[in-house]
């Protein structure tokens, strides 16, 4: 049975979950607890995608396939990481080692070391230090950016989203010794102009969330991505496994995603805190 955007139906023929995950971690702090997933929990989940028979494919062949150079294989599956953490090279490389899975981790550059007072993360964030993350380079993990800042991009001025796109990958190729080309939307939140900008930067995809499936025919500019959170539970994830319980991209942006981008612009422009208007 074919998905609807917002619908919850049946297993769909062409359905790629591409996974987000953040940190895996026992002890997060308070304000990334919410998007945190147990190691053993991390652990359970990764034998659930390969019990289910997904295959685990590099996020470059959903990318290469979306632009029709590249069939995927029947049931494929993507894992991605966002922002950066250190438990990814301490739990999360030897779990995947050990499955012998293919995954890509965006990395705030702003954020690497911890980074500094004021910096994209709350000050003592446990991240990737440049070393870690050219270790993780070199053990074949691909790299992508996610800004220097993690600002939301759809809000701020072009010249803004250029310094965040451009200045990410000058500083990933300056740490790596090698360009990177993958690109994922802080927040999973991007717009018309925002893509159009982190195309021109050199990107050549970039992931969004949208809490749906991706497929081949996906726009490889807005990767849809079902982000685990801590409280996804087995019966969800499963669910996700068999390609089931979320709409399959691509779909037309909703009227409410819109209005949430327009909220969110009047907020920054009358620089106005989140939690004085939530």
């Amino acid at each position: 049975m074919a998905a609807v955007p917002g619908g919850r139906e049946g297993p769909v023929a062409g359905a790629v979950p591409v996974f987000l995950y953040h940190s895996v971690a026992v002890d997060p702090p308070s304000w990334i607890a919410p998007f945190t997933v147990s190691p053993r929990t991390f652990a359970e989940q990764l034998g659930m995608i390969v019990e289910s028979g997904l295959r685990v494919v590099p996020l470059r062949s959903l990318v290469a396939a979306q632009r029709g150079g590249e069939v995927l294989p029947e049931r494929a599956a993507v894992l991605t990481f966002d922002d950066g953490f250190a438990d990814f090279r301490a739990t999360v490389l030897p779990l995947l080692v050990r499955w012998r899975l293919p995954a890509t981790l965006y990395v705030t550059t702003g954020g690497l070391g911890g980074g500094p007072e004021g910096g994209p993360f709350p000050p003592g964030s446990r991240m990737l230090s440049r070393g870690q993350l050219g270790e993780l380079d070199a053990a074949g993990v691909e790299i992508g950016g996610h800004t220097r800042t993690h600002p939301q991009l759809d809000v701020l001025p072009g010249g803004r989203v250029r310094e965040e796109v451009v200045e990410c990958g000058r500083e990933l190729a300056d740490v790596l010794g090698h360009e990177v080309t993958a690109f994922a939307y802080p927040h999973g939140y991007s717009s018309r102009a925002v893509r159009a900008r982190v195309r021109e930067a050199g990107w050549t995809s970039a992931a969004a969330v949208r809490e749906a499936f991706s497929s081949a025919a996906d726009d490889p500019w807005r990767i849809a991505r079902l982000m685990v959170r801590a409280d996804t539970d087995r019966d969800r994830f499963r669910e996700w496994t068999r390609g089931a319980g979320a709409p399959v991209a691509p779909f037309p942006e909703g009227v409410r995603t819109k209005g949430w981008r327009a909220y969110r612009r009047t907020r920054a422009r009358l620089h106005v805190p989140y939690e004085a208007i939530a």
